[in-house]
């Protein structure tokens, strides 16, 4: 089992930066995949990063070159820093873990934070 939290969503200006932060209650560097998706009002979730135990991202065509995720093993969280935002990054961005266990995967969830980016 593993508890994920989201924080650092907000609103700001199109232009602008946030970082978001998803705190996790076991050893990130543990998980074999950490992913942030965004899920836009009315429309369904989109994945738009990840990153692997190694330490490999990728990235969706739309954030590529804007976001970059990254993974903070001590303390257990892993980030998605977001720069030259646009209002089409606007909506509730949601942490994901991702764990294989005998063949066997394991999905967890975050309870979202909220980005609003303005025009």
């Amino acid at each position: 089992q593993v508890q994920l939290v989201e924080s650092g969503g907000g609103l700001v200006q199109a232009g602008g930066s946030l970082r978001l932060s998803c705190a996790a209650s076991k050893s990130v560097a543990s998980i074999d995949i950490m992913k942030w998706y965004r899920q836009a009002p009315g429309k369904q979730r989109e994945w738009i990063a990840s990153i692997t135990s190694t330490g490999a991202a990728n990235y969706a065509d739309s954030v590529t070159g804007r976001f970059t995720i990254s993974r903070d093993n001590a303390k257990n969280t892993v980030y998605l820093q977001m720069n030259s935002l646009k209002p089409e990054d606007t909506g509730d961005y949601y942490c994901n873990a991702v764990l294989w266990v005998v063949s066997r995967r394991y999905d967890y969830w975050g309870q979202g934070t909220q980005v609003t980016v303005s025009s």
